[in-house]
């Protein structure tokens, strides 16, 4: 039976979903860069984008992060949700590299004091210019509650993808999101949408500083299905330590965060976070990757735990 297309883009085709508000998300093997001015087709890139979004998706939904995945349909499909997506890119950044280095002049591999956001116009014939919160209100691409629920949502997810990846040796240099809106009734809320995949994040290993993303594509350094696949095994990794995995009845915080968690009360700030990903990658470390300590990392929140709980 042949599907309506309803969107083409660069890495990823949507197509008409199998219910109302529903879509396909199907993972392309196109590789792109600077603008689309470079191109390439490598076979099984979608593949692998497919099943590390997937997972990564699925860990923010469980932590009350709410995102437009569904579920995984096969190698290439997602069954998504339909939403409207703000035409804006948040990128959120840990260590300077790509344009934040070029662009200031610091040295790649620098890290920054604490993370920062940077907001870009999604508009390929202007090349996705950097603009303000300002920019973006008097545009009307995104209400002002919009830009600060999204831009709190970010650095939350940076919060819990940094002890996510370290747990598995990688480091979380930079990566960009894209919200969407979707509607109950009257009501609009923004939720996370797109994909989280070496494709969107600049993902180096923690020992040797190895680049694990697109940026093998970029700059030609081959070995990006492997450096893909070496990702994709990792977080295989976590999927499989997770579904035995406890939190220690020893760690009265980790024990609050579990409640919190299970419970779906409030979405956990700053070390929290950062504390459960290191939890859910836990049995990992001692065997496979050493010592995941987060020395010289700056939470963009503060810890809010319930009386008696401490980090």
């Amino acid at each position: 039976m042949r599907r309506k297309k309803i969107y083409e883009g660069k890495a990823k085709i949507l197509y008409e979903g199998p219910e109302r508000n529903t879509l396909v998300q199907y993972f392309k093997d196109d590789a792109t860069a600077f603008n689309n001015k470079k191109k390439a087709v490598i076979e099984g890139k979608g593949v692998l984008n497919n099943r590390i979004s997937e997972f990564i998706l699925n860990q923010l939904n469980e932590i009350g992060i709410e995102t437009h995945l569904i579920k995984r349909l096969n190698m290439r499909e997602q069954l998504i949700k339909s939403c409207e997506i703000v035409p804006v890119e948040f990128v959120v950044r840990n260590i300077a590299a790509g344009t934040l280095a070029n662009r200031l002049g610091m040295t790649e591999g620098t890290i920054l004091r604490r993370p920062i956001i940077e907001y870009y116009y999604k508009n390929d014939d202007l090349n996705d210019p950097l603009v303000t919160e300002e920019h973006i209100e008097i545009n009307n691409w995104a209400s002002n509650m919009e830009i600060a629920h999204a831009t709190e949502t970010a650095f939350r997810i940076n919060d819990f993808l940094i002890g996510l990846f370290r747990g598995v040796g990688i480091k979380l240099v930079d990566f960009k999101l894209e919200f969407g809106r979707i509607w109950k009734n009257e009501d609009c809320k923004i939720i996370l949408a797109d994909e989280i995949s070496p494709d969107t994040c600049r993902l180096w290993d923690l020992k040797d500083e190895k680049k694990l993303d697109k940026d093998r594509f970029r700059r030609d350094l081959g070995g990006l299905v492997e450096a893909y696949t070496e990702v994709a095994l990792r977080a295989q990794s976590i999927s499989d330590s997770m579904r035995s995995i406890a939190v220690s009845e020893e760690s009265p915080a980790l024990a609050e965060m579990h409640d919190h968690v299970v419970s779906g009360h409030a979405i956990l700030a700053g070390a929290a976070h950062v504390e459960l990903g290191r939890a859910v990658a836990a049995q990992l470390v001692c065997s496979t990757q050493g010592d995941a300590g987060l020395c010289g990392v700056t939470f963009s929140a503060p810890l809010v735990l319930k009386a008696g709980a401490s980090v």
